[in-house]
């Protein structure tokens, strides 16, 4: 069975930082890409950063190119999300995604596994 449980979320200032982790059971990383995506109140889940199978190629959202960087451990099974430099409009709930590709993959409706999200909370 394919887990994703997702970490590290929380309650931070506008220009703190905070590492997600994903850690991932029943799934291999050189099969699949992975992915983090973003939901707020009222809108539509948002890709935010996407990392290819072989771990070289990678996508950003241009809302967070040069202040998130997406990364995996191939030992720990896990893969993070380093946040720096936060803004209030991060706010949201922070969800996990693979997905059996050679791609990188950004829109969610191509994605069959999620984890259950954590909750991002960046005041002003």
């Amino acid at each position: 069975e394919v887990q994703l449980v997702e970490s590290g979320g929380g309650l931070v200032q506008a220009g703190g930082s905070l590492r997600l982790s994903c850690e991932v059971s029943g799934f291999s990383f050189d099969q699949n890409a992975v992915a983090w995506f973003r939901q707020a109140p009222g809108t539509e889940r948002q890709g935010v950063s996407c990392l290819s199978r072989n771990g070289q190629n990678t996508y950003y959202a241009d809302s967070v190119r040069g202040r998130f960087t997406i990364s995996r451990d191939n030992a720990k099974n896990r893969v993070y999300l380093q946040m720096n430099s936060l803004k209030p409009e991060d706010t949201a709930v922070y969800y996990c995604a693979g997905r059996r590709t050679t791609r990188v993959v950004t829109t969610p409706q191509e994605y069959d596994t999620w984890g259950q999200g954590t909750q991002v909370t960046v005041s002003s």
